[in-house]
């Protein structure tokens, strides 16, 4: 049994924030989903990023306090 299916999306507004590297994006039905993945240096930058040490001050996600 062969299926076909015909979609039209009109999209008057789509905001997207935020898509890092392992992130999918996927507007209506795919057969199929190939990756992409395209790294660009826009700060010009001629060295890797230095480590963070034990102690990150930054928190990424937020972990709720264990009470």
């Amino acid at each position: 049994m062969s299926w076909t299916i015909h979609q039209h999306i009109t999209i008057n507004c789509m905001r997207i924030d935020t898509i890092s590297n392992s992130s999918v994006l996927q507007v209506g039905s795919a057969g199929s989903i190939r990756s992409l993945s395209q790294l660009y240096n826009t700060g010009g930058f001629t060295s890797p990023a230095p480590q963070l040490g034990s102690e990150n001050p930054l928190s990424f996600v937020p972990l709720p306090n264990p009470s």
